[in-house]
């Protein structure tokens, strides 16, 4: 799983019926989603930057520019949440922008 977390790999692994259940859960939620797949994902580099899961971030970020993203949009998804935040997005924001410039 290319750009997947050691974390999750392991979470995936190791969880038995757990993770095929939440995976099986994300993958609902996705084709119940009235949101495009680009915009689907620069929701949830929102929300995985505000909430400083940053594990999540390359994966995302991969997928996001694989949806047509650009640099900018990834920018301003990790940014969007500053203001109820505060500066914890900038922990994110150099992860983001360096995953987006590896692919």
């Amino acid at each position: 799983m290319e750009h997947v977390s050691n974390s999750f790999q392991i979470f995936m692994k190791e969880s038995g019926n757990t993770g095929a259940a939440f995976m099986e859960a994300v993958m609902k939620m996705s084709q119940d989603s009235a949101l495009n797949p680009k915009t689907a994902e620069l929701a949830y580099i929102a929300v995985l930057s505000a909430v400083r899961m940053t594990g999540g971030l390359p994966f995302h970020v991969i997928s996001a520019k694989k949806s047509g993203a650009t640099r900018e949009e990834i920018k301003s998804a990790v940014l969007v949440g500053m203001p109820a935040v505060g500066l914890a997005v900038t922990e994110a924001l150099a992860i983001a922008l360096e995953s987006y410039d590896q692919e």
